[in-house]
């Protein structure tokens, strides 16, 4: 499912030509990517969520790599490509529905496979929580990247507390 997902994903942006909009978003495309690594990093002794891989030899590091340079920047693409700029609120509305309804939908499908495994009370209504706040991160990046990363900081340290995330420094004792 995994690699089907991130299959679909270059197809999706190849068929609906929103790869043509990649400089236009390539910074908002970074941005997801280093949330992904920073989700990784910071959690790699005490994971939320973690994907399981679905084929024996697409290990863990591949499977991430997969949805951190790949699935999750074309997904960021094709939301921003669509976004209907200027249009009514209920169009609004329902563009940020859709993207975190598919976002929830593809993650129940994952946990009925048994390829995301939860841990310490992360759950799929945290991660549709989540999917509520990225999406307008997602736009207010392209929008406002400075403030956006500056309101993303104050947000990883919730998380991050609110879930008891140990975050270790080494200290350099020479």
């Amino acid at each position: 499912m995994h690699l089907f997902l991130a299959f679909i994903s270059i197809i999706a942006v190849w068929v609906r030509r929103d790869y043509k909009n990649w400089r236009i978003y390539y910074s908002t495309m970074q941005y997801v990517a280093l949330g992904n690594l920073t989700y990784n990093f910071l959690c790699t002794s005490h994971w939320l969520w973690q994907l399981s891989p679905d084929i024996d030899w697409f290990n863990h590091s591949l499977l991430e790599m997969s949805y951190t340079f790949i699935t999750f920047p074309l997904t960021a693409l094709m939301f921003l490509s669509r976004y209907p700029e200027g249009k009514s609120v209920s169009r609004i509305f329902r563009h940020y529905l859709f993207w975190i309804g598919l976002y929830v939908a593809i993650e129940i499908i994952l946990k009925f496979q048994g390829t995301i495994l939860y841990k310490y009370g992360w759950g799929i209504w945290w991660s549709a929580l989540f999917d509520c706040i990225m999406f307008p991160f997602l736009r207010l990046h392209y929008k406002k990247p400075l403030l956006t990363l500056a309101l993303s900081v104050p947000m990883t340290i919730f998380w991050l507390w609110f879930f008891e995330v140990p975050v270790h420094i080494p200290i350099d004792k020479r």
